[in-house]
């Protein structure tokens, strides 16, 4: 028995030193959201209080535009990862993007409700806020099965849905980044609300990329710090365990707007499969797959991916 409780003692201050270990190398604090916004939010930021948050948003291009284009974001990321297409759609159309909860400089939903229809109706809710009856809906990965689904629910006010890398299908990936597997693991999920790596971080963007000599070191510093926003890390955590919605294919076949589907033919978190997938059973599809690209290719090569995005809505390509 003496025995035993010196091999436990000995279990208990080694993983007391790891863990000490660990927090000097890798842990970090929760950044002020105030020095986020010095960073990560400009003058065409705005702030719209809903739901109990402080929902970070950009409303750009002609404001006479009734049927603006909607942006959004996926697992991770932020408004940020659509700024060159902002810049060239605003030229010509009015562009709404918003910073999801869980993500970027908005923060954890108050209930940590993480599911497909609750992001639905946020959706609704901040576009009922600003008085948008009718938009063009794009979404990439998590942000492109929200605008499905949304677009489901709500037949009435899409006027044309953009798929880009979409998730929403029942499929396996072939790598998943490093931070989705840590943060689904017991035990360690709850480690990673204070045990951040950057290098994981820098390890899950170039993931996504075809080439991860594309990702430059300021993409990594931005989604590495806006994940350390307050909330952040437990919300990222609390979206990878929230269990999926049974997949419905009657929701996406009963789609009838015209569909662009845009796809990274190197995508290795949701594969080319997917997009065929959506091709065949959304009635009004055009897919397009360009080569060489991954997962997010209005960020990997924002020039290139845009341009069926302006034939698509009928706008003077570049």
């Amino acid at each position: 028995m003496r025995f035993l409780k010196k091999i436990i003692l000995l279990i208990v201050v080694v993983f007391g030193i790891l863990m000490g270990g660990l927090i000097i190398l890798f842990g970090y604090q929760d950044l002020p959201l105030e020095t986020l916004k010095e960073t990560y939010a400009n003058t065409e930021s705005q702030f719209m209080a809903l739901e109990g948050m402080e929902v970070h948003y950009r409303d750009e291009g002609p404001k006479t535009d009734s049927i603006p284009i909607v942006l959004i974001h996926g697992t991770g990321a932020s408004l940020h990862t659509f700024n060159d297409w902002a810049t060239s759609l605003s030229k010509y159309r009015r562009v709404l993007r918003m910073d999801l909860p869980a993500y970027g400089l908005t923060g954890p939903f108050l209930d940590r409700n993480y599911s497909t229809p609750h992001y639905v109706a946020f959706i609704a809710a901040f576009l009922q806020e600003l008085g948008v009856e009718h938009c063009v809906l794009a979404g990439n990965s998590l942000g492109g099965k929200i605008a499905w689904n949304y677009t489901s629910a709500y037949p009435d006010r899409v006027d044309r849905l953009i798929l880009i890398d979409a998730s929403g299908y029942p499929t396996g990936s072939n790598s998943i980044p490093i931070a989705f597997q840590l943060a689904q693991l017991p035990v360690v999920k709850q480690i990673f609300t204070f045990i951040t790596p950057r290098f994981v971080a820098a390890s899950s963007v170039k993931n996504v990329y075809a080439d991860p000599k594309k990702v430059l070191p300021e993409v990594i510093d931005r989604y590495f710090e806006l994940t350390l926003r307050s909330g952040n890390r437990q919300a990222f955590v609390d979206k990878l365990n929230t269990p999926p919605a049974p997949f419905s294919r009657e929701k996406v076949t009963g789609v009838q707007q015209a569909t662009l589907i845009l796809w990274g033919a190197e995508d290795r978190l949701i594969p080319l499969e997917v997009a065929q997938q959506f091709h065949k059973d959304l009635p009004n599809s055009t897919l397009v797959v360009f080569d060489n690209l991954g997962h997010v290719p209005m960020e990997e090569d924002p020039e290139r991916s845009i341009e069926p995005v302006l034939q698509f809505l009928n706008l003077p390509s570049k």
